[in-house]
């Protein structure tokens, strides 16, 4: 395949997919633009609380029929979506890489983990079982089923436009039930063209919607008492003050993912030449715009030459970052979406200076574009020294391409700093002790905790974890809790005279 060959070549005009068919939307349209080159190339409606209602009514109607429909038969269409989705692999990849700005290595591997949670989807006949007692008393048996609920909206962020709604609608409907699903109005076409093979796979009319838009659509699940449960990933501040709260109140089901703040604890034992690499892709893959994003690095011991000399490996390591359109195989670090998130993110570096943080390394200034794009959306990496905990650069998820360096003096004082925080999505040490890893994964307070691993993103087959303000719910997405969440355990009890 040719260099920076670009999937999608011409502006689309995006349209909702409403029981079974392309709609065409009544809101205003907003533009979305390549965050490289500039360049438009859809423009998105911001769909009424009407067009909502609708998709809503078409999988309320469509339910009774997929709810009957045998787990094997609603197995054998994602079956056949996932043949699609394989065929069209790279161009899914290459259509996230321009909308988003990820790099094509990072998209592939979104693409890869949305199919394989499709992939998990594909065994619900054996997940949806449930189980059975005879005799618990004189002639009587005992039984527990799995049945679906209803409707669910997914309410899907800007950062992983393909991946993040398959972590919730396959199970869903493979479950038996029905979704809407709400993508980001920044990036809607990973999921237009999600829709395209879902449509191509067969799936019978009102079982998969999608409903692109902004505060209207999401009041609009909200409000609905034919939403069964919202599945969320997003801002906390929504998670926890919108979301979770709403559903609380209407009695809905509700996964609802929010911020992070994750560290990475680095032990003197650690191997370096294993670690250093690891760090560049959690702190600066997916340019910082991840919940499972490295930002505080944590650097224990007193030994100053450790300290140096690792620090030395890592700045320079950030500084040979090659930066670019994320279509060329070379590049290893793309854009932010948007100039207002780059702003946004220049805002919290201006305010760590300001706190009294060291500016080892500054993104801002001199960044070397491949490519000679025009550098409205780029940054470099950056490195912060003398941090402490109570600075803000410390504290607040920045979402970008920012790395805090704190050092604390032993182990115990590390997994302080770590539950100091308030979240607890993704934190990780690195070290050759097992003592000390098994100190930390028993006392760290965070939902995914990873062993000399950068980025603990957990496979299809195990849940998305999350604690304190990165997560509100009881079940999570993901495998078998996915299952869990979308349906209902209904137990039999039977005698027979």
């Amino acid at each position: 395949m040719a260099l920076l060959e670009e999937a999608v070549k011409e502006v689309i005009t995006v349209r909702n997919y409403i029981g079974g068919e392309w709609v065409e939307s009544k809101g205003k349209m907003q533009e979305v633009v390549n965050p490289v080159t500039q360049q438009l190339i859809a423009r998105v409606p911001i769909s009424t609380g009407d067009e909502i209602n609708a998709a809503i009514s078409a999988a309320r109607e469509a339910f009774p029929a997929w709810r009957a429909t045998p787990p094997v038969t609603r197995a054998r269409y994602l079956f056949n979506l996932h043949e699609l989705l394989e065929e069209h692999f790279e161009e899914l990849s290459r259509v996230q890489t321009q909308e988003h700005g990820k790099t094509i290595d990072e998209s592939r591997g979104e693409t890869r983990r949305g199919i394989e949670n499709v992939e998990v989807a594909c065994g619900i006949p054996t997940m949806m079982m449930g189980y059975n007692l005879e005799d618990i008393a004189s002639g009587i048996d005992e039984y527990l089923i799995r049945q679906p609920l209803g409707v669910f909206g997914i309410i899907a962020p800007y950062n992983f436009p393909f991946m993040i709604p398959l972590w919730s609608a396959p199970y869903a409907a493979a479950t038996g039930n029905c979704v809407v699903i709400k993508p980001s109005p920044e990036v809607p076409l990973s999921q237009m063209k999600l829709a395209e093979l879902v449509d191509e796979a067969g799936f019978p009319p009102g079982v998969w919607n999608v409903v692109n838009g902004e505060r209207d659509v999401v009041n609009g699940m909200l409000d609905s008492p034919d939403i069964a449960g919202i599945a969320f990933v997003g801002r906390t501040s929504t998670a926890r003050d919108v979301i979770y709260k709403r559903c609380g109140e209407t009695g809905k089901r509700v996964i609802a993912q929010g911020a992070a703040k994750n560290f990475m604890v680095i032990m003197p034992d650690c191997n370096v030449a294993g670690t250093v690499p690891a760090m560049m892709t959690s702190f600066y893959g997916n340019t910082g715009q991840r919940c499972l994003s490295g930002a505080n690095l944590v650097i224990v011991g007193e030994d100053d030459g450790f300290y140096n000399d690792f620090l030395n490996k890592i700045t320079e390591a950030a500084k040979n970052i090659v930066i670019g359109y994320g279509l060329d195989e070379s590049v290893q670090m793309g854009p932010v979406k948007d100039k207002s998130k780059k702003e946004r993110i220049i805002g919290y570096i201006e305010t760590g200076i300001r706190e009294g943080a060291t500016l080892r390394l500054d993104g801002r200034k001199n960044v070397k574009i491949t490519g000679g794009y025009p550098d409205t959306c780029f940054l470099g990496p950056s490195i912060f020294e003398n941090v402490t905990p109570e600075m803000t650069i410390a504290r607040e998820e920045i979402f970008g391409p920012v790395m805090s360096v704190l050092r604390v003096k032993d182990l115990d004082r590390a997994i302080e700093l770590c539950n100091s925080s308030r979240y607890g999505n993704g934190n990780t040490i690195f070290t050759s002790n097992g003592k000390a890893a098994r100190e930390f994964q028993y006392r760290v307070t965070s939902g995914n905790v990873g062993i000399n691993i950068g980025i603990v993103a957990p496979m299809a087959f195990f849940p998305f974890s999350g604690m304190k303000d990165s997560f509100f719910g009881i079940l999570h997405t993901q495998g078998q809790e996915a299952v869990r969440f979308f349906t209902e355990s209904k137990v039999v009890i039977q005698r027979w005279l």
